[in-house]
């Protein structure tokens, strides 16, 4: 980057009083352009239209930045920010070319020479220009000053009468540094020594020291370079005191103004950019868009980016499928031939230059993916197929037929549908498509007929679920289908057939000739018929002439007709080898006679003897209303004398009343009920009549009534009573029978005596019980036996002991049984005999109890010392005779 040498500019001018009055004078600003002579270096001779070399920078003393340049070479433009252009192409014969640049200001013409210099470059390819500046001659150039008036008060300020414009100063500039930017001098510093100051950002303000000033000379200097990019202008704040003195004057702000380079090159907003382009897409469409930015000054030729596609991978079938926008980066189709099949991503070398596209150069790829369209029409692998079909068959198979697509699979491209654009006029064919989406299936939606037509061509079309994306042909396949003929079953007509007969049809009448049709018509097969289902029986058929007749008397009123109708399925059967059979249904409307007599429903009723109220009998006729109600009724035989008989109002019900009091008992009634036809029927009543009053009638039986609840109650009492009789008994005998030879347990035993009264048999020698007298009930106890008593009725048999031990509960429960009903046996004893254990025990006999000395020998008082519940046992026993 040239490095450019800026004149020293009375741009800031402070307004310092003159310490003596009446000394003041006004500095001006020098409008012109920052150098003498401006250089741009090249590196090519030969310079393209449109190009930009550089920038003149033109001052005014004003803020304004845009001025109407004029160059001398017509091939040469300036626009109003300075930047300077070629307007058509250039060739530099002598390495250089030489012209002025001039604009106008205050009425005056300015004139700033510009020498264009081709200079080769080695290693360096981040600039395409430079412009160098040389200082004008007399680097002392005089600057605006401001006059201090003076006054016999000391200083007095002048106010200012105009505004100071920006500085410019360029960025990266090479020094050497620190380097000058402008001088501020007081017109009355000879007079009084001025010392100058700077604040502000870039002073005493980070960053510190960007800026400093020669506080005797006051020239602003530059201590370092400076980048636009970062921050493009300083606001600094010039002061000025006379040393001394103490006064100051009110500080004055100096706007430093960075002066944009081409220092930034072009930078894509992302890397690689991916887009998609359909493969049927045609030149001019657009494709995507790419963006680079610039980080110099915005709206500069710094940062005005040209667009360019640097190469093509693959460059097939033209390396010039795409074409890009320069200003936009649109990237468009620029040739056809697309094809995804065979080509299915593109690569794009592109580039990003500043500077119209002359300037600093990024570079970034493109990546285009070629989307699938539908430019492959499917076709079928075989045009034709001729195949066959047995007829009668709905959803049968009829062909497969295979296609081929060359688009993307699985897309809607890919996918195919299937038409039958000729040979079905009657929809006898429906075509879907296969799971595989490849593949055309063609099933019968209607039975095939082969006697109305054994052949068929259809002709079916194949295309995508998506239209074409290109004009294409359409692919066909024409399929003979040839119907086979099979046995068909004979068809009755009607199917089911409904006639009207009466039910009293006589036996062997004819009722209906039911036939069937064979529709193998070219087969020429006779047909037999034969009865499936007849429920009831009544029927029959001529198996060749399909008449059907009367077997047996049909009757309405039959379980087997539903709703006045009777149903017969018959059967008709072909010949053929493997006969094939069909159904017809004849449905027999039955017409009701009167052959049914009505009834009465009741069979049995109950009838208080006393106050009895009126008896309503129900009557029921099989027949239809026709032949029902309105009925009439009749008394027969005796009945007359005791009972009276009559229709309910509605005619339908039998009032029955008895007319006299009966005794007790059952009385049949014999009522004769007729239709409104006059067939009759006698019904047998029975009436139980019994000792009763009101309507809710309870006679039961006289056995019954003379055993009632207080004679169930009063047994019960006098079983408990001798139950309770023999509990006192026992616990007496007890208390006063027994010997008392030793104690009835001693204290050294410690054996559970009680348990042993719980056993029946086995273990110890003491309990080796024989239990066979439990079977001989009382025989062998001849001294409880009265003999003053005569028995009322034969003495109970008792069960023998028996083999299975395990059935000694049931034997000791059904022989306690026969002993609680032997009338021989006082009810007191019955316990003794299943206690008694047989002659010869130690303990003795349970019967020796009512013995008065039995116990008596006993030692009761040890049971005291046992506690409180042997207490009552030793109290028992041991009380003595009392």
């Amino acid at each position: 980057m040239g490095a450019f040498w800026f004149v020293e500019l009375g741009v800031l001018i402070l307004f310092l009083q003159a310490f003596k009055p009446g000394l003041s004078e006004e500095s001006k600003c020098l409008p012109g352009f920052n150098s003498e002579m401006y250089i741009f270096k090249v590196e090519r001779n030969h310079l393209r239209s449109g190009r930009s070399l550089g920038k003149v920078v033109f001052d005014d003393c004003t803020s304004r930045t845009s001025f109407l340049f004029h160059s001398e070479d017509s091939r040469f433009k300036v626009d109003g920010d300075g930047t300077l252009k070629l307007k058509r192409g250039l060739t530099l014969h002598n390495g250089h070319k030489e012209f002025y640049v001039s604009t106008q200001s205050k009425g005056k013409k300015i004139t700033v020479p510009v020498r264009v210099l081709h200079e080769a470059r080695h290693g360096h390819h981040h600039n395409h220009h430079e412009m160098t500046t040389q200082p004008k001659p007399g680097e002392s150039l005089s600057l605006p000053v401001l006059n201090f008036h003076k006054s016999s008060g000391g200083l007095k300020r002048r106010k200012r009468d105009w505004v100071i414009p920006p500085i410019n100063f360029p960025e990266n500039d090479r020094g050497p540094f620190p380097k000058n930017v402008v001088k501020i001098k007081s017109s009355n510093d000879k007079e009084v020594k001025i010392q100058y100051s700077i604040t502000g950002t870039g002073a005493d303000l980070p960053p510190v020291g960007l800026f400093t000033v020669d506080k005797n000379s006051g020239i602003l200097y530059v201590t370092q370079p400076l980048d636009r990019e970062r921050k493009d202008q300083y606001i600094l704040l010039a002061h000025a005191v006379a040393v001394g003195a103490g006064i100051a004057e009110d500080p004055m702000e100096i706007i430093v103004k960075v002066i944009d380079m081409n220092d930034n090159k072009p930078v894509f907003t992302q890397d690689p950019f991916t887009g998609t382009v359909p493969e049927a897409s045609k030149p001019g469409d657009e494709v995507m868009q790419v963006t680079a930015t610039d980080a110099d000054e915005e709206g500069s030729a710094n940062s005005d980016v040209r667009y360019t596609i640097l190469s093509q991978e693959p460059p097939l079938p033209s390396p010039n499928m795409f074409v890009i926008n320069p200003v936009t980066g649109g990237i468009r189709v620029n040739a056809p031939g697309l094809d995804r099949e065979k080509i299915p991503k593109y690569t794009l070398a592109i580039q990003a230059a500043d500077m119209e596209g002359n300037g600093l150069t990024g570079f970034g790829k493109a990546i285009i993916t070629v989307t699938d369209s539908n430019d492959n029409a499917p076709q079928f692998v075989t045009p034709s197929y001729t195949v066959s079909v047995p007829e009668n068959k709905v959803d049968a198979l009829v062909v497969k037929m295979p296609v081929t697509d060359g688009d993307e699979p699985h897309s809607s491209a890919w996918a195919t549908t299937y038409k039958i654009v000729d040979g079905d006029p009657q929809g006898l064919f429906s075509v879907s498509t296969g799971p595989s989406k490849l593949e055309g299936i063609i099933t019968t939606a209607k039975p095939l007929d082969f006697e109305k037509n054994n052949k068929y061509t259809l002709l079916v079309t194949v295309q995508n679920e998506v239209p074409f994306a290109v004009s294409l042909p359409t692919s066909t396949a024409t399929v003979v289908v040839n119907v086979e003929d099979v046995n068909e079953a004979p068809v009755f007509t009607p199917v089911e057939k409904i006639i009207r007969k009466p039910e009293d049809i006589p036996v062997d009448s004819d009722l209906v000739l039911y036939t069937a049709t064979d529709p193998d018509t070219a087969r020429n097969q006779k047909v037999t018929y034969k009865i499936r289902n007849d429920p009831a029986g009544w029927l029959s058929i001529n198996k060749d002439t399909g008449l059907i007749k009367v077997k047996s008397l049909m009757d309405r009123e039959s379980t087997f007709v539903q709703d006045n109708k009777y149903s017969v399925i018959v059967l008709g059967i072909d010949n053929d080898e493997i006969p094939a059979t069909g159904t017809g249904t004849l449905i027999i409307e039955l017409e009701d006679v009167n052959d049914n007599a009505p009834t009465i429903d009741e069979s049995v009723i109950r009838v208080c003897n006393k106050e009895s109220s009126p008896q309503l009998l129900s009557v029921t006729d099989k027949d239809s209303a026709g032949f029902a109600a309105p009925y009439t009724v009749q008394l027969q035989g005796s009945s007359h004398s005791n009972w009276t008989a009559r229709m309910n109002d509605t005619k339908t019900g039998i009032i029955l009343t008895l007319k006299t009091v009966l005794d007790s008992g059952d009385y049949m009634v014999v009522l004769r009920v007729s239709d409104n036809q006059g067939l009759h029927h006698d019904s047998t009543i029975q009436a139980s009549v019994c000792d009763c009053k009101g309507v809710d009638v309870q006679c039961t039986d006289k056995a019954v009534a003379g055993f009632g609840i207080s004679s169930i109650l009063g047994i019960l009492g006098a079983v408990l009573l001798l139950l309770l009789l023999s509990l006192l008994l026992l616990m007496f005998l007890r208390k006063r029978g027994g010997e008392k030879k030793e104690p009835l347990l001693q204290e050294d035993d410690v054996r559970d005596n009680i348990y042993y009264y719980d056993e029946e048999g086995g273990g110890e020698d003491d309990q080796d019980f024989d239990l066979s007298v439990l079977h001989r009930g009382l025989d062998n106890r001849p001294d409880v036996f009265r003999n003053d008593i005569a028995p009322t009725m034969a003495r109970p048999e008792y069960r023998p002991r028996p083999a299975n031990p395990a059935d000694i509960g049931n034997f000791i429960d059904d022989n306690l049984k026969a002993a609680d009903n032997d009338p021989t046996a006082p009810p007191y004893d019955s316990l003794l005999v299943f206690d008694y254990e047989g002659g010869g025990s130690e303990a003795g006999s349970l019967s020796s109890l009512n013995s008065s000395n039995s116990g008596g020998d006993q030692d009761y008082d040890l049971l005291q010392e046992w506690g409180p519940r042997f207490k009552k046992l030793s109290d028992m026993y041991g009380g003595g005779e009392d």
